[in-house]
């Protein structure tokens, strides 16, 4: 079972609905060549919003189980440090456990697959009572099928594994993450009021592999086809990094100048994307309109002046669900295999506001 075709059903469905609305809009217009939005009905949508748990998603029924409800050993295979989003994640887990005191080890692959495999196999030896990962991409799926034989029940967080071989509910518990077709969906619903729905766009993709660029990338591209303006002329791997985003739409800035958009699946690689802007003597926000995912402070910042036109929040702060539904599965309470995050919309009109309590 794919958990992916379970998440986009009601956003689909959400997204269809505020079309039909014609509710919001915006009198932005950006150097998009084309001065109308008519044939774009994203330009007068509403934010699709956050999509809602599905039905029919199954519980955990068949996974390593979890009997002790105290002092508890846990680790955590954590996928990456090197971004503001990340070190928020392993923040929250670390306050939670904390919070609970429960003992935690950590461990972080530094953006290496192979060290994260590695990683894994090395806190399996040391026989935790549960194991959280945040996967670096879906192909992780047979070490996290190498911690249930070894009896350890394991919790994904952010990211999905390949389910065709670790099976929901019997390989892992239950994989805990925002909808990432409908932060897509919604991202392209600010790009067409961005642009006024008619756009040469720049796409920078998340790590290749991971599920959230594979979908963002998904629910992006399926959302704009409803729009003849808007066109992507390029798509390339930004690692999720601000300094890849940043060298790459250097490079894609040149081999596309008449490009009037980027799109990028996360704030760091949008932050780097605007420096690139800015370093060929374009303006942000002017001549080339901005658009991601994520909702970091420096995103934030970027939106309050202008440099992004908007970001579709994906929450890093996972230590509460986390713990919880650890606590309730360890209880014996039915959990289910899939549980989706709700996550906001930060745009020029509220980023200001929240720019203090961001990460």
């Amino acid at each position: 079972m794919d958990l992916r075709k379970f998440a986009p059903f009601a956003g689909v469905a959400v997204l269809s609905v505020s079309l039909l609305a014609g509710c919001g809009g915006s009198s932005n217009n950006a150097a998009s060549g084309g001065s109308s939005g008519a044939a774009c009905p994203l330009t007068s949508a509403a934010d699709p919003g956050n999509s809602q748990a599905p039905a029919g998603v199954p519980t955990a029924d068949k996974a390593p189980k979890l009997t002790k409800t105290s002092g508890l050993k846990i680790a955590f295979s954590q996928n990456a440090s090197n971004n503001p989003w990340r070190l928020a994640e392993t923040a929250s887990m670390k306050d939670e456990a904390a919070k609970q005191g429960l003992q935690l080890t950590i461990t972080d692959a530094n953006n290496d697959q192979s060290k994260q495999v590695s990683d894994i196999k090395g806190l399996i030896a040391q026989k935790p009572d549960a194991l959280f990962i945040a996967p670096i991409t879906e192909q992780i799926a047979n070490v996290v099928k190498d911690a249930a034989t070894a009896g350890i029940p394991v919790f994904l967080l952010d990211r999905a594994v390949d389910t065709n071989i670790a099976v929901p509910g019997k390989d892992f518990v239950s994989v805990m993450q925002s909808d990432f077709i409908q932060e897509g969906k919604r991202a392209a619903v600010q790009m067409a009021k961005a642009t006024n729905g008619n756009a040469k766009i720049i796409e920078l993709e998340g790590t290749t592999g991971a599920s959230p660029a594979i979908d963002r990338k998904k629910g992006f591209d399926e959302a704009i086809k409803q729009c003849s303006g808007m066109q992507i002329v390029v798509s390339q791997d930004g690692d999720f990094t601000r300094a890849k985003g940043q060298s790459v739409a250097e490079t894609l800035l040149q081999s596309h100048p008449d490009a009037t958009a980027i799109y990028a699946h996360n704030d760091e690689m949008a932050l780097g994307a605007i420096a690139a802007i800015k370093a060929i003597g374009k303006v942000p926000g002017k001549d080339i309109q901005v658009v991601s995912v994520d909702g970091e402070k420096d995103g934030l910042k970027a939106v309050a002046a202008g440099d992004l036109y908007a970001t579709v929040e994906c929450s890093p702060r996972f230590g509460p669900i986390a713990f919880q539904t650890m606590t309730d599965y360890a209880a014996g309470k039915p959990v289910k295999t899939l549980i989706i995050n709700s996550d906001q919309l930060f745009t020029k009109d509220n980023a200001a506001d929240n720019v203090a309590k961001a990460y």
